[in-house]
């Protein structure tokens, strides 16, 4: 998919925000293009067709808007990538009520929502686990018990997909916990400690649960230290 196909798909996605909204229209077309985990997760397949997808801290459902505008027009989907994502079911979970709105009028049918705690919310069985920029708002007590309960939810053959800071680089590490705390601000949201590790740390603890793991840089065109891990089960 050429620059333009993509940002055309993200204008899509943006668009089924409240017209009202423009915080989230503008938000969501942004984020979409400047940050390359959305279009790495589709134009490499890391959500197989008709998987129960479970996306822990959604916010307000970015992904689950750009599936949904996928779907509108399958005939622009690039024939050299993987089939566009058509899970059977998606469900998001997050403690941002207005978020949570947002992700509800913006998701393609077929997708649920709540505003739940994640370290506390029944997770259910599902063959794909969402956790982008998410866990390091947890303790790592907290970090570790979600771990083990999406483990425990994932299905033989399924993947978490996670998204972290690597701890190790050290200037390019401050500046992405530096830019996380100027977006949650900008967003209204409280700033509270971070819990980070190094990448080799997160790969041991992927590992000791069972499943096997594939780091790859997400920083593309940034700054940033963070790295997606996708982790399967066998």
């Amino acid at each position: 998919m050429s620059d333009a196909a993509f940002r055309a798909l993200a204008r899509r996605a943006a668009a089924r925000y409240v017209a009202r909204d423009r915080f989230a229209r503008y938000f969501a077309l942004g984020k979409l293009t400047r940050d390359p985990i959305f279009r790495h997760v589709l134009e490499h397949g890391l959500i197989p067709p008709g998987s129960r997808v479970l996306d822990l801290g959604c916010g307000q459902g970015l992904l689950e808007a750009l599936i949904g505008s996928a779907a509108e027009d399958p005939r622009a989907w690039p024939a050299g990538w993987p089939p566009a994502p058509a899970p059977r079911s998606v469900r998001g979970i997050d403690l941002a009520k207005r978020d949570i709105e947002r992700a509800r009028h913006a998701a393609g049918r077929g997708a649920s929502f709540e505003c739940a705690d994640i370290r506390t919310a029944p997770l259910g069985d599902t063959d794909a686990v969402l956790l982008l920029d998410v866990l390091h708002y947890l303790d790592r007590g907290e970090q570790d018990g979600l771990l083990e309960r999406a483990r425990a939810a994932l299905a033989p053959g399924g993947v978490i997909l996670l998204r972290v800071a690597d701890a190790s680089p050290r200037f390019r590490f401050r500046l992405t916990l530096a830019a996380d705390r100027f977006a949650r601000r900008l967003r209204g949201q409280r700033v509270g400690a971070f819990h980070c590790r190094p990448l080799t740390e997160w790969k041991r603890r992927l590992a000791d649960l069972g499943l096997s793991v594939e780091a790859q840089p997400m920083s593309a065109g940034t700054p940033f230290a963070n790295v997606l891990l996708v982790a399967r089960a066998s």
